[in-house]
């Protein structure tokens, strides 16, 4: 591609914003124009208004860049949005009217019957729901979703053995690190010496995000992964990466050896098609009895990848595991943007 595509970020000042500046910086095919904030951030510069969190400083050319207000009209092609959930459904849906492609992270449009919620690895048929999500809205953009954080990881890895051995029920229990609350999240002394055992919906988007994900498309509607899911969320004091503990009823009985088979073997479509942030393998299996851990393996393959570990026989459900992502990155800007990789190169957007 001879130039890149104008993008602009809304909610740029936020954990997964700035997850989206740091990520766009010297992509090769898409070029950060616009930050959008709110009331409190709009008319300063960037580097005035964020709170950045990532690293030193963020990127020069975002750092002297002014934010504009949320409802001011965007220019770029492809919007990126962080905004909170509440908030999205509006402003998403308005400006894929106005003719812009809408990759969100935030929740409120996920469940869509036309809006296609995506992991390029697990469902990249599903992309083809913006022609009808277009033809029934009257839209010339459209709307494409990732999921929750912490859905992303299990159902990462889960795919290559529902498509092997197919999945019958599945217990998760998630051990999900502070960042995912934002910043400033949950107050330290709250956390410190300490487990939250709630975090409020989400338990319900895993067990229904997960079910629309391995789920099927006709060419016309979704059909849901016939497959029972449980989820129990915790919050952790760990700053960056979700870990969490699965438990699954195979259709077909396998052994741990061979469920690691699938896992190593197994590639997708961005690695087929060999777009810029995806990962070499998008599941690494890890062999230590002690891995994988957040604070060794979160920034393996830049964050993009899931991480298992501690594949063994379980007495109750068949097979156990461990599994482990970086939640502000694959688990949240990152999916966005290989969401936008994706329906790029399949000829969605003609930018």
């Amino acid at each position: 591609m001879s130039s890149k595509i104008d993008v602009a970020v809304l909610g740029a000042t936020g954990s997964v914003g700035q997850r989206y500046i740091e990520l766009l910086d010297g992509h090769p095919q898409f070029r950060l124009r616009e930050l959008f904030g709110s009331d409190r951030s709009a008319g300063k510069r960037y580097a005035d208004a964020a709170d950045w969190r990532i690293s030193a400083s963020p990127p020069e050319e975002a750092a002297n860049t002014v934010i504009k207000h949320h409802e001011q009209p965007v220019e770029s092609p492809i919007v990126f949005c962080s905004l909170p959930g509440g908030l999205a459904r509006e402003v998403e849906t308005r400006l894929a009217a106005e003719g812009h492609y809408v990759f969100s992270n935030a929740r409120d449009n996920r469940l869509d019957p036309d809006i296609p919620l995506l992991i390029p690895e697990v469902n990249p048929e599903h992309a083809a729901a913006v022609r009808v999500q277009q033809q029934a809205r009257g839209w010339s953009g459209f709307v494409v979703t990732n999921p929750n954080c912490s859905t992303i990881h299990f159902v990462l890895a889960l795919k290559p053995i529902f498509d092997a051995f197919g999945v019958e029920q599945l217990m998760v229990t998630t051990m999900q690190a502070s960042s995912g609350a934002g910043y400033p999240g949950v107050p330290s002394l709250d956390l410190i010496d300490n487990v939250v055992p709630y975090i409020g919906g989400e338990e319900e988007k895993m067990e229904i995000e997960s079910r629309k994900l391995l789920g099927g498309f006709d060419g016309q509607e979704f059909q849901y992964a016939d497959m029972r899911v449980s989820a129990q969320c915790n919050r952790v004091p760990v700053r960056h990466g979700h870990m969490e503990a699965i438990n699954v009823q195979l259709r077909q009985p396998a052994s741990p050896s061979e469920v690691v088979d699938v896992l190593r073997a197994f590639k997708g479509r961005p690695q087929e098609l060999g777009l810029y942030s995806a990962p070499a393998n998008p599941v690494i299996v890890r062999d230590q009895p002690d891995r994988p851990q957040p604070a060794l393996d979160r920034d393996v393959a830049g964050g993009m990848a899931s991480i298992v570990g501690r594949v063994r026989e379980c007495p109750l459900f068949g097979i156990k595991f461990i599994v482990l992502g970086h939640n502000t990155i694959r688990g949240a800007a990152g999916a966005s943007i290989l969401n936008a990789e994706l329906l790029l190169a399949d000829g969605y957007i003609n930018a």
